[in-house]
């Protein structure tokens, strides 16, 4: 959820089983961020990026993975690299069953998409209420590397009524994919300038939020993101919600800012479907598919 007044808008922690661990304030490419600007570098081979607008059940877990899984093999038969799936895709946007449904990093439930996107060789962020220090309930992002890492993001910017369930996080996180760098994003994030400062001058060449935006919260912050990606020349990457969850209409219309803060193209409104985004000697390209 962000902040838009009246409307549904919008650390990093690894954990593994046996595999490599990164703590949360570690950055895990090793140069210095002006090295990093510029994800799209016409000298580099750029990812594929996409967006997943999912359509949550409430409370479902097991259905929402299943969903999950199938989302992934068909980003990756699209040629994708990194996947970002909406704000608490996993659960839905359910505050009430927060505490029920929260899971750790490693939780037994999640083997599924750790393997899928080891298999697929296949980045993917999922949206999950994630178990905090002290019993405390973040709303996290979980992120799958290809690697079978598992980087753990708490969004640090809660909404007006969200702090009666959840706790912020504290830290940023960037996702490294080969050469590149991804800044993450959970929805209320991108409501504050100094969030999205920070990721472009800690050399994210990407800005990937993962949102719950209503259709009447839409109009505001698109022209937010908009305005990010201008003034940092940054690319705006957004996964909402395909349908309705906690209550809340969502807009959809998942998709892509370039640098300039033009919008590329995405979905055209509610509804399961796909972002693919790619970028060849400079140019944006963003095919939609609307997916049962």
């Amino acid at each position: 959820m962000s902040q838009s007044t009246g409307a549904k808008t919008c650390y990093c922690r690894a954990h593994s089983q046996h595999i490599p661990i990164r703590t949360n304030h570690q950055t895990p490419y090793d140069a210095r961020p002006t090295e990093l600007n510029g994800l799209m570098d016409n000298q580099m081979t750029s990812p594929t990026l996409a967006a997943a607008q999912f359509c949550s059940i409430r409370g479902q877990l097991k259905h929402n993975l299943a969903g999950h899984l199938a989302f992934m093999q068909r980003a990756a038969d699209l040629g994708a690299d990194y996947l970002l799936f909406p704000e608490l895709s996993l659960t839905g946007y359910e505050p009430d069953l927060a505490h029920e449904l929260a899971l750790s990093p490693n939780d037994a439930c999640l083997e599924p998409i750790r393997a899928m996107a080891m298999h697929l060789q296949l980045m993917t962020t999922v949206g999950v209420p994630l178990k905090g220090p002290g019993g405390s309930i973040e709303v996290g992002a979980l992120t799958f590397t290809a690697h079978g890492d598992v980087i753990a993001y708490a969004k640090q910017y809660l909404h007006p009524g969200e702090d009666a369930v959840f706790s912020p996080g504290s830290e940023d996180c960037y996702l490294q994919l080969n050469q590149h760098r991804i800044g993450l994003c959970v929805c209320a994030d991108f409501s504050h300038p100094e969030h999205v400062q920070r990721l472009s001058e800690g050399g994210s060449g990407v800005y990937a939020a993962s949102v719950l935006i209503s259709p009447g919260g839409y109009a505001h912050d698109s022209e937010l993101l908009a305005g990010h990606a201008r003034r940092h020349s940054l690319p705006v990457l957004i996964a909402n919600h395909g349908g309705p969850t906690g209550g809340w209409q969502s807009a959809g219309r998942s998709g892509l800012w370039d640098e300039a803060g033009c919008w590329i193209g995405g979905l055209d409104g509610a509804g399961n479907g796909l972002v693919i985004a790619t970028c060849q000697h400079g140019d944006w390209q963003v095919r939609a598919l609307t997916l049962e």
